[in-house]
C-alpha cells in the first residue's frame, strides 16, 4: 500500500510517500500530483522501500507532462532501480535531512491520499 500526504510549500508541493511505489499503488502519486496547480513537486521518498517498473513509469510520466520532480531521500533500493534503468539523471535527487526538515517546517497545509 502507498500513502501520499500532500503538503503545500512556497514554490510547489511536497508529496510525502510511505510504502511501495508499485503497480496499482503508483496511481496515488499521479492523482496527488495532477491535482496540484503548481509545476514543481518534491517527492519525499524517505518512507518508500520499493519501486517497480510501473512506479518508475509514473515518475517519468509526471516529468514528461511538465511537472518538475525533485526526489528527496530515496532509499538505496530505489536509487538502484533508477541507476539500472539509467533514469537517475532525469530527476533532481537530494539526500539531505536538512532539506527534509526545511520542507516540513515551511509546509502550510496537507492532505493524505491512500491507495
Amino acid at each position: 500500500m502507498l500513502i501520499v500526504t500532500v503538503k503545500e510549500w512556497d514554490d510547489g508541493v511536497v508529496l510525502q510517500c510511505q510504502g511501495r511505489i508499485v503497480r496499482g499503488d503508483e496511481t496515488a502519486i499521479l492523482c496527488a500530483a495532477v491535482r496540484q496547480e503548481g509545476r514543481n513537486a518534491t517527492l519525499d521518498l524517505t518512507g518508500v522501500d520499493a519501486i517497480d517498473a510501473a512506479g518508475i513509469g509514473s515518475l517519468v510520466s509526471l516529468q514528461a507532462s511538465g511537472i518538475y520532480l525533485t526526489l528527496l531521500n530515496p532509499a538505496e533500493q530505489v536509487r538502484e532501480v533508477l541507476r539500472v534503468t539509467q533514469l537517475e539523471s532525469i530527476f533532481e535527487i537530494r539526500e539531505s535531512r536538512a532539506a527534509q526538515e526545511l520542507i516540513m517546517t515551511r509546509c502550510a497545509t496537507s492532505a493524505t491520499v491512500g491507495v
